[in-house]
């Protein structure tokens, strides 16, 4: 991978992290039209998911450092708390699939654009189902419950699969939970934190230990991550903007465009 194609994959990553088109998906048509390995492309991703992640703490440092002192300064149950413990239980069915499901889930990247493009035209129409059925509700909207947690974390869970955008899963299924839209993107960034962060410290460190090999150059991997983090920052500011306007329908229609060309060009 020459720093070129890390620079493209890079800025792919950071702006698909956190808008709801799916940045694994992207990743995946980006690296076969460009022609990576193989074992680039698990520590290229490792890398810039880590720079994305890092590109949401600095995005939401207010929020997360409110609640990390409302957690750890009293032991009294709070809001933070409260907060916290919703994102924990929101984590549970990503951890269940992380843990006994990794080989299954990692089987499915890199086997070409056919489940790539099934899984964004799913993402379209989940898109555009939860922007319907919001400006049709009358119900009042709420903030994030334990139950809203449960079902967003098992929509994140579902998003593991290439194409199926994890920001739009989540943030279209806390809508149509009735979640209120100024909270549910806030929800969804801040709930990815721990998992992926988690998952990119074990990946690291069986780099280290020698159980995963990898050929991807220093230049590379530094343009890549610092690609990622500098778009991830203002695609992540842009989509809790987006939320609030209630524009996913321009997304639904790119990730239907998107899917059906890449399952065109698969079967043809």
């Amino acid at each position: 991978m020459s720093w070129l194609e890390a620079l493209i994959l890079g800025i792919v990553q950071g702006l698909t992290e956190f808008l709801p088109v799916s940045s694994s998906g992207h990743l995946e048509i980006g690296q076969a039209l460009l022609g990576t390995s193989g074992e680039e492309n698990l520590t290229f991703a490792i890398i810039v998911h880590t720079a994305t992640v890092l590109s949401t703490l600095l995005v939401l440092w207010r929020e997360v450092a409110q609640l990390f002192n409302g957690t750890f300064t009293t032991l009294q149950w709070n809001k933070e708390k409260d907060y916290v413990a919703k994102i924990l239980v929101s984590m549970i069915p990503v951890f269940i699939v992380g843990v006994f499901f990794k080989d299954q889930v990692e089987s499915f990247f890199g086997n070409g654009l056919l489940l790539v493009g099934i899984c964004l035209l799913v993402t379209a129409c989940l898109l555009a189902l939860s922007e319907w059925l919001q400006r049709r509700s009358q119900r009042p909207s709420h903030e994030v419950t334990y139950k809203d947690a449960v079902i967003i974390g098992l929509a994140q869970a579902c998003a593991v699969l290439p194409g199926l955008s994890r920001s739009g899963a989540t943030i279209a299924t806390g809508l149509l939970c009735g979640v209120k839209k100024e909270s549910v993107a806030q929800f969804s960034f801040l709930m990815v934190l721990i998992p992926i962060l988690g998952e990119a410290f074990l990946d690291l460190l069986k780099l280290l230990q020698g159980e995963l090999e990898s050929s991807l150059a220093l230049l590379p991997a530094i343009v890549g991550f610092v690609a990622a983090f500098v778009t991830g920052c203002f695609a992540c500011r842009f989509m809790i903007e987006i939320v609030r306007r209630q524009r996913l329908i321009y997304f639904a229609v790119y990730c239907a465009i998107v899917g059906v060309t890449a399952i065109i060009a698969t079967v043809c």
